[in-house]
C-alpha cells in the first residue's frame, strides 16, 4: 500500500479508528462474505457490518482488487477497452481530452470505469457497452433534464449521467456539464 494517496491512507485509519477493525481485518472479513460483485460486497457491508457507503466501497474494491491502486493503471485501461468495447474508445478519448485540458485532473483507472478526481471524485468515463460510453457527473441539486438523468442505482458514486454513442456527441452541454462537476470538486 506503499502507493496509496494521502486520502485513502487518512480513510484507513479513520476506520481504524471508529471500528476498533484494522484494515486488513475488513478485507479479510469482505472476501469471506462469499459477494461475488462489487456491488453485492458494499451493500453487504453496509446492511450486515455497518459501514458507510465511503468505507464499504473502499474495502471492496481492496478486497477484490478493482482499483487502482491494487492493479497496475495501464492493465486496468487496457482491460476496460478490450474486444468489442474497443468500438466505444475514440468517444472516451474525446471525453478524456476535454477533461484533461481543465487541468488538475487524477484519472483513476478501476476495473470498468475511470474515476474523475480534482479535490474529491466529481465524475466517471465508462465504457458500458461497444456501442455506449457512460459519463457519471457528481451533480447534486441540479435537475436532470434532456440528456443529463439521474443516475439512479447506476453508479453511487455520480448523481447523474449522460449516455455517449459517439464522439460528437461530446458537445458543449456535455463540456459544460463537465465543467460544472469539475468546479464543484
Amino acid at each position: 500500500m506503499a502507493d496509496m494517496d494521502a486520502a485513502t491512507a487518512k480513510m484507513i485509519a479513520n476506520l481504524e479508528a471508529n471500528t476498533g477493525k484494522s484494515f486488513s481485518d475488513w478485507i479479510a472479513l469482505a472476501r469471506g462474505a462469499g459477494q461475488a460483485k462489487h456491488g453485492q460486497m458494499v451493500a453487504w457491508l453496509k446492511a450486515e457490518q455497518g459501514l458507510t457507503h465511503g468505507y464499504a466501497n473502499l474495502v471492496a474494491h481492496k478486497a477484490m482488487a478493482s482499483d487502482a491502486g491494487s492493479q497496475d493503471g495501464e492493465d486496468l485501461f487496457a482491460a476496460m477497452f478490450a474486444g468489442p468495447k474497443a468500438a466505444i474508445k475514440p468517444a472516451y478519448d474525446k471525453a478524456a481530452a476535454f477533461v484533461e485540458g481543465l487541468g488538475g485532473v487524477e484519472f483513476a483507472p478501476k476495473k470498468g470505469y475511470t474515476s474523475l478526481r480534482r479535490t474529491k471524485q466529481f465524475g466517471l468515463l465508462q465504457p458500458s457497452t461497444k456501442d455506449r460510453l457512460d459519463i457519471g457527473l457528481a451533480l447534486k441539486g441540479v435537475e436532470p433534464a434532456g440528456r443529463l438523468e439521474a443516475a439512479g442505482s447506476w453508479n453511487g458514486m455520480v448523481s447523474h449521467r449522460i449516455r455517449i454513442a459517439a464522439p460528437d456527441e461530446i458537445d458543449a452541454e456535455v463540456e459544460g456539464w463537465l465543467r460544472q462537476a469539475w468546479e464543484r470538486a
